[in-house]
């Protein structure tokens, strides 16, 4: 994404941006999910808060990897087995 001909990050990095705020709204509403949660939780289980047909083959894949986009940069915690947390 490009803003005023310089590319920016749509999920910056949490160094940069200690909270929330500056993120989409779609990302805060995933990252209040899993807060929400209290402990690890499946990208099935934020799918089904957020009206995700879990049913259907590779419909949780994307947001599988918009959950992957936080974790790389600071804002949410994988596990090995899958599931994502907050950061302490």
């Amino acid at each position: 994404m490009q803003v005023e001909g310089r590319s920016v990050l749509k999920v910056p990095y949490r160094a940069e941006v200690p909270d929330a705020s500056a993120l989409p709204g779609g990302y805060q509403r995933m990252l209040g999910i899993v807060e929400a949660a209290g402990g690890p939780v499946m990208v099935e289980e934020v799918g089904a808060e957020l009206g995700i047909d879990a049913t259907i083959a590779g419909r949780l894949e994307p947001l599988r990897g918009k959950l992957s986009k936080p974790a790389d940069r600071g804002r949410l915690r994988k596990l090995p087995n899958g599931t994502f947390t907050t950061r302490p």
